[in-house]
């Protein structure tokens, strides 16, 4: 009986022990997949800052999937969808975010934000509108709230509103950014005057190093005055500004110096070529646009072309469509317009508020007598 009450013992302690393992193998396994989880959502983050939109889409995907800060993860769907043109995916992702239970005032508010800027692209005017009165009335509103409301009012053509949001904005931030910002939104309405006297204002300021001395020159671009734009812009390029070099390219393109246009956009795009700090918020395609720009003024269509197949090899989704656009103008006056219209097709659907595009298209259907 002794012998037998030892082996029994015996037996229950390595079954003990066996589970024992069991269990802790299963933490070990848990803890792991958790850990995996979380660097996925890290990357998704990582990828978004970087600009890597469609890596950081399918990251925050799987975090969704993966149970991982729902609500973050959905937002960061809709940044990506936003930046790559899928404005009503973006507006669904807010909307997903804003319906988690975690979501506090801060995140809310940006969230607002974020889909009243998508709705805008979508071109759906009172929705968006929507969202800044949710926004006026129950949080604080800056500048970019502000400027947002005012540019969906310019849109619905409530104009008086809109004036007196660009104020509000460019009362609580009156730089030369916001000032350029509500210029150019008056300028696609073409209501260039609007928005004019907000650069006027601006430049009575004082600039305070490179990055002032470029956006003044880009002032004096806008308004015409190539004399002035041209000192400031070299003197912002003597400081170390790189972007100076391509609005310089754009002030000397403007006056058909296509030589010195070509100079300034090689010139920028050599520095940004040779930049390895990682921290660059622009790539050197805007450079090879430019260059293409003056191939076509100069009816290097062929060139162009050249150009801009290397500026969309290395273009961020911000920088694409001004090149996606050229592209086609070079096909057209090629009188390529069967190409023409197949590269107008693709565009029309990664930017559909392309108004101009559009026409684009109809045109160069009459012309190959096609309706696809």
């Amino acid at each position: 009986n002794g012998s037998r009450r030892a082996d029994r013992w015996l037996r229950m302690k390595i079954r003990k022990t066996a589970l024992i393992l069991t269990a802790v193998m299963g933490l070990s396994l848990l803890a792991g997949c958790d850990n995996e989880k979380q660097q996925i959502f890290k990357e998704a983050e990582k990828d978004l800052e970087q600009g890597s939109y469609e890596y950081a889409l399918d990251e925050f995907t799987t975090s969704v999937n993966n149970g991982v800060k729902p609500a973050v993860s959905y937002r960061g769907i809709g940044i990506c969808q936003l930046r790559l043109g899928n404005y009503d995916n973006a507006i669904t992702a807010f909307t997903s975010a804003l319906g988690e239970e975690k979501v506090n005032k801060s995140m809310a508010r940006d969230l607002y934000l974020y889909r009243a800027t998508a709705r805008l692209q979508a071109g759906y005017l009172d929705d968006a509108m929507a969202d800044c009165q949710v926004l006026a009335q129950n949080y604080e509103m800056d500048a970019d709230a502000w400027f947002l409301t005012g540019k969906v009012a310019l849109e619905m053509d409530v104009y008086d509103e809109a004036a007196s949001d660009f104020e509000q904005a460019y009362g609580e931030d009156s730089s030369y950014d916001r000032a350029i910002q509500i210029y150019e939104t008056y300028l696609d309405k073409d209501m260039e005057a609007d928005g004019t006297r907000y650069l006027e204002a601006v430049l009575s300021t004082e600039a305070k190093g490179a990055e002032d001395l470029c956006s003044r020159g880009r002032i004096y671009y806008y308004m015409g005055d190539y004399t002035n734009a041209q000192k400031e812009l070299t003197d912002a390029s003597n400081q170390g500004s790189t972007e100076a070099l391509l609005v310089l390219g754009m002030v000397y393109g403007a006056q058909s110096d296509y030589a010195n246009a070509r100079a300034m956009y090689q010139q920028y795009i050599n520095q940004k070529l040779d930049d390895t700090s990682g921290n660059q918020t622009q790539t050197a395609a805007q450079g090879y646009n430019g260059l293409a720009v003056c191939d076509m003024a100069e009816g290097n269509y062929d060139s162009a072309l050249g150009n801009i197949s290397s500026g969309i090899t290395i273009a961020s989704d911000d920088e694409m469509q001004s090149l996606l656009f050229n592209e086609i103008v070079a096909y057209e006056k090629k009188l390529d317009f069967s190409t023409a219209q197949e590269k107008t097709v693709s565009y029309v659907g990664m930017y559909p508020e392309d108004e101009e595009a559009a026409k684009e298209l109809d045109f160069l259907k009459s012309r190959t007598g096609s309706n696809e």
